[in-house]
């Protein structure tokens, strides 16, 4: 029979977060499949933990992958890790997760720690929609032009960003997104120095001056996402209102009653409610 392929998070920082079951997964795979193999060895040694480790990054990922799903269907179970965090957040491990399901093996997550979902749990902006968003890229005419094309993204944005760059980033992000839109700018969550700092991309421009500790670390930045146009916001209400009317009413009925309260119009609504007129 053959084997599975455990997704593993790890710790992004406190190595308390290493849930018991993931110390378990990783006691008892055949193989860890290791963004940094130095890095996850200090992970295991933290825990008392041995195991037979191989590399696989970015650069060797589609021969690794090969590698690893013939070991699968020998019958070995596998556990693919990243430095920190979920596997293939930002990181590799999609082609492995993907040659393996195509093999037809069958592939489990072992949840953990992820850094956008916990900056986004504690910033205080609206998380029921979200665009994750990912590293910036490192130029910035190719940076602002990025941003500039997520300028009128109503869903709330998550990127990542590195410490020589995050200064940059956020003050192309006041000139695509306008400097008094609210974020959040997480910096190394979890760890000794975690802070979480929130306001106007202009308040957090001028806190990073003043305070070159600030500059330091790994960041999550999250940023509030663009007003909606009236019609929009029109519509977004009258969606809310006809999926609580047609509890109560034919269908009909409630997309006409959640368009007087509205202003949407009735078509739109009816056919988000998934009937024909």
């Amino acid at each position: 029979m053959a084997g599975r392929l455990h997704v593993v998070a790890t710790p992004i920082g406190n190595l308390g977060d290493l849930s018991p079951r993931a110390q378990e997964t990783l006691r008892s795979v055949d193989v860890i499949a290791a963004e940094d193999t130095r890095h996850t060895q200090q992970l295991l040694a933290a825990f008392g933990m041995r195991a037979t480790l191989v590399s696989l990054h970015d650069h060797n990922e589609a021969a690794q992958s090969a590698q690893l799903v013939g070991r699968l269907l020998a019958g070995e179970d596998v556990a693919l890790v990243s430095d920190a965090g979920t596997p293939l957040i930002s990181d590799p491990g999609f082609r492995l997760v993907r040659a393996a399901r195509e093999a037809g093996i069958q592939v489990t997550p072992v949840p953990g720690a992820c850094a956008a979902i916990a900056a986004l749990s504690a910033a205080g902006i609206a998380s029921d929609r979200f665009v994750f968003e990912g590293f910036l890229p490192n130029k910035s005419a190719a940076r602002r032009e990025r941003l500039q094309a997520l300028a009128s993204e109503p869903r709330t944005l998550i990127f990542y960003e590195s410490s020589h760059r995050i200064a940059d980033a956020l003050s192309d992000a006041a000139g695509a997104f306008g400097p008094e839109r609210h974020a959040v700018l997480a910096r190394e969550l979890t760890k000794r120095f975690e802070t979480i700092l929130d306001g106007s991309l202009t308040s957090l421009i001028d806190r990073l001056a003043s305070d070159a500790d600030q500059q330091r670390g790994e960041f999550v930045l999250i940023v509030e996402g663009a007003p909606e146009a009236d019609g929009d916001v029109a519509l977004v209400l009258g969606r809310r209102a006809f999926a609580l009317l047609r509890e109560h009413m034919p269908p009909s009925q409630a997309a006409r009653l959640a368009a007087e309260i509205s202003g949407a119009p009735r078509k739109r609504l009816y056919v988000v409610g998934g009937d024909a007129d």
